[in-house]
Formats: C-alpha cells, structure tokens, sequence
C-alpha cells in the first residue's frame, strides 16, 4: 500500500479544460497538491502554463471502462463536468455519468469527492426547479451516495471574466442602455467571485473524512438581477441603465432574447434564466466552520485588501481589469461537451474515407512567413474573418436560429491562440505557431468542417499562404449543403486568402 504520508496528497480534476477546472489546476498546484486531470483529448492541455507540471489520463466520465487507471493513487477527485447544452437528455447523461464516477472512486479507495453545483432555492420542490438545478442537485445526491465523503459546493452566479453568467451580465448591460427585461430581473441573487469559489475548492480537499453534505457558498451582497445590472454599469463607467420589466417573457423567450444579445448561445443561456426564476441565496453559511472566511485579502488587480468575502463590485473590477490586459485564462466556452463527436481530420491515415470536399486556395505573399502567420494567429473575434463580414455575420445568425453557438463568442485573448480555444463558431484544433492554424467548426452542419491556415517560407524571402476548407458530408443534406453555399466560395474563401495576404505585406 502507498504511504499516503510521504507524498503530497493527490488530486484528480476532470473539466480540466473548462472555466473552473482549468483555473482550479494552478491553485491546487500552488498549494502543494500533485494533479492528474482526466481529459477526452489530451492535446487540449498541450499549450495550457501549467500542462508539463500535471500528469494527464485519457478518459470521459461518459465512459466507466476508462475511469480506472485514472483514479489510481487519488486522494481527492473534483468532479466539475456537466451536460449542460447538450439537448433533451442532458438530466440522463449527467446522472449516469455521476453515478460511475463515485463509483470508480469508491473502488479506487478515494478519501474525497468534491463537487461543485448549483445553488437550490430554499423551500422550492425538485419538481419546480429548472431542470438545469434539479440535475445538479441530482448529480450531488448521487455522488454523495457513492461511499465515498463527497462536499458538494453549491454556487448561484460566479462573477470571473469569461463565465458564462458574468458574460450574460456584462453584454446585457453594456449593449443595452434601455432594457425591458423579463420579470425575473427582480429575483435576489447571491452572487459569489470565482477566486472565492477557487479558495473553496482548494479547502474543500481537507475537510474531516466524516463530511459528506452539500454546503451553500456566496459571496457578502445579496443583489436582484437588476441591481447587478445597475451596479455593473457604475463599475464600468458606463451611463446609468433604464430597466423596465415586464411579466410576458417566459424562460424560453428570454432565453432567446439573451442569446440575441450576448454571445452566450440559446442552448446555455435558457437553462442559466431558468434558473433564476426563484431566490438562490445561501440558507446557510455551515462551510465557514471549516474554512473561515478571510479576516483579509490581498487581491492583486485591486490597490486596497478585502475584507472577508469578495464583494459583487470587487469581482466586477477584477473580471474586467483582466479582460482589459487581455489575460482570460478561461472561459465559458472553453469546454467541450461530454461525449462530443471527434471525428479524425479527412486526410488523417486512419480516416474511414467517404466523400470529401474541399476548397483549396495558395497565395505567395511579399512578406516575412511572421508576418503572415501574426495575421493568421489574430483571426476572428474583434479582427473578423477578413473577408465580406456581411456573409459571416448572417451565417451566424443562421446558426444561432438553429440552437448553435453563433459567431460571436469571439476569442480569449486577441493576439494569441492555443489548442482548445473557441473562436467564434470554431474551435482550435491544432496550432503549430509560426506554421499551421486548424479549426473544427462547431456551428451546426450536416458533416464536420475544418479550416486550415498554414504559412511556409517560399526560399525567396517571402512566404507561402496556404488556406484549405474541407467538408466531410453525412448523407444527402451534407452534398445539398456543400453545393447550395459552393457558389459563394470564392468571394468567402477566395477573399479571406486575399486579404490576409495584402494585411500582412502591409504590415
């Protein structure tokens, strides 16, 4: 048997990838933890800080046979996945996923399981919760039934930038100065900041082997919608805002009426609204007793300590000094979604074969191959796809009138890229910096996409620019697609390759 006393204690993280765990990584690291994170595709930790300091698993909770080997040695395992976005059957999925994850655990000898969900509003039945927080209630209940001590931290909307929740806040109140806004902008909110939903998980490691119980965490103001909404635009300097509710948006309107004003998709803004239809504030505070609140913080970004908790408008200033220096480490959208399709890339020697279309297009360029290639890196987002935007922009309305993602939610960081990032309706697949730039498409489409932006020396002191799209269809809507947009390629795809190269020799 290992001697749990000569090593630091262990843990494992799944979401990794995402908003929380892949800020949770370097913090548990700071405090002397050794990491494994258990990921579907390793590559999307290649270019993270922190990757060459963790050790890596191959494995999807979806999965049970290949949770095994990843459990092994594992004195603490943080269970931060969900199926949030992924349809209809989402509730099965996370409960199942949920239930063979304390289960490899229990086998596995693990002395905790540490979760975080969603703040349940007191006094309400499961049956009038949105289904968004009666599954993640569910997902407590049966980690907690496991065998093994699980805390279950239960957090309302986490003030960081790049989630989701800030996101909706912050798009909400900066592009609408008049807003009439659905009922529920009058319903009290225990807003929580992320470092302190972080110093919870850290802590959370070290609790007595005799907890297992869910614990409420929230932050020191108790705010309705609308009065966050009123505090955000003083923080940020902006006018103040004229909000006018009214009762006739239900939950799936305003869940479309977010999803047209912020980048954060119908299929994820819906659940989040839905959940605010009753009070999440904390019913207790019972978590103190075993980590206590902070007599003071030092918080870098802010130029005075913090006594206690975070405030809502202490978070608001951090979220956006760190999205103004360009340094979002995470964002809602980092994730993907469990068991998500990862179909080979067409010309990959394993590839079943199949029809395959393709859009090919070469330009040598008048310019140094960096040059090039700091075009390429600076794609999307506020930079736009450097050709007729009027295109772009309506076939992301398309996508997003289908449930899809749309193409606004942008990039996290406007000059540099890394394997995993979302870029608008993409996400990066592959990046070799200085040479090749992969995006899988992630708007709905009947067949995976890709599009590959590589840039070469040309032996001349110039660069080549090499630019592939590339269409796998499934069935007879795949063919129907690619030959109903065919017609628009050379002034969508002939004029990105056009216009990259004449930035970059302008450069």
């Amino acid at each position: 048997m290992t001697d749990q006393t000569a090593r630091p204690p262990h843990c494992l993280v799944t979401g990794a990838t995402g908003y929380i765990g892949g800020r949770l990584v370097p913090e548990l690291l700071a405090a002397g933890r050794t990491v494994r994170c258990l990921v579907r595709d390793p590559r999307r930790l290649r270019d993270h800080p922190w990757r060459a300091r963790v050790e890596t698993a191959t494995g999807d909770v979806t999965r049970p046979d290949t949770l095994t080997a990843a459990f092994e040695g594992v004195d603490t395992a943080y269970y931060l996945v969900h199926s949030l976005g992924t349809g209809p059957g989402f509730e099965r999925t996370d409960r199942e996923a949920a239930r063979a994850f304390g289960a490899a655990a229990a086998r596995a000898g693990v002395r905790r399981i540490v979760y975080l969900g969603g703040l349940v509003p007191a006094g309400v039945p499961a049956g009038e919760l949105s289904p968004h927080l009666r599954s993640r209630a569910e997902v407590g209940r049966v980690l907690r039934a496991s065998g093994v001590p699980t805390a279950e931290l239960r957090a309302a909307v986490i003030i960081g930038s790049g989630s989701a929740s800030f996101e909706m806040l912050r798009y909400l109140t900066e592009r609408l100065p008049v807003m009439v806004t659905p009922s529920w902008v009058g319903t009290r909110i225990q807003p929580i900041s992320v470092r302190d939903v972080l110093r919870y998980l850290v802590a959370a490691a070290d609790l007595p082997p005799e907890v297992n119980r869910a614990f409420d965490i929230g932050g020191p103001d108790v705010l309705t919608y609308r009065r966050m909404m009123l505090r955000y635009a003083a923080v940020a300097g902006l006018p103040r805002r004229l909000i006018v509710p009214v009762p006739v948006l239900t939950p799936r309107l305003s869940g479309h009426w977010v999803g047209l004003v912020t980048p954060v998709p119908n299929s994820i803004a819906r659940p989040l609204v839905e959940s605010l239809r009753h009070e999440v504030v904390c019913a207790e505070h019972d978590i103190a007793r075993y980590v206590p609140d902070p007599p003071e913080q030092t918080v870098p970004g802010l130029h005075r300590p913090v006594q206690g908790l975070i405030g809502f408008d202490d978070a608001v200033r951090l979220a956006l000094r760190r999205i103004r220096d360009a340094q979002v480490s995470t964002r809602w959208s980092s994730a993907s979604l469990p068991g998500a399709p990862s179909d080979p890339l067409p010309t990959d020697p394993d590839w079943a074969g199949g029809s395959l279309y393709q859009d090919v297009r070469e330009r040598h360029v008048d310019a140094a191959p960096e040059s090039v290639w700091r075009v390429v890196e600076g794609i999307g987002g506020e930079n736009g796809w450097y050709s007729f935007p009027l295109a772009w922009a309506l076939r992301g309305w398309a996508d997003r009138a289908v449930g899809g993602v749309g193409l606004r939610r942008g990039r996290r960081d406007p000059a540099r890229l890394r394997v995993g990032d979302s870029l608008d309706f993409w996400r990066v697949e592959e990046i070799e910096p200085g040479r090749l730039l992969r995006l899988r498409a992630e708007m709905r489409l009947p067949g995976p996409a890709w599009l590959e932006l590589s840039v070469a020396p040309d032996g001349n002191g110039g660069a080549l620019y090499r630019q592939r799209a590339l269409f796998h269809p499934h069935g007879l809507a795949g063919h129907a697609y690619w030959w109903s947009v065919a017609p628009f390629h050379a002034v969508v795809f002939g004029g990105m390759a056009r216009n990259i190269t004449e930035r970059a020799q302008a450069v």
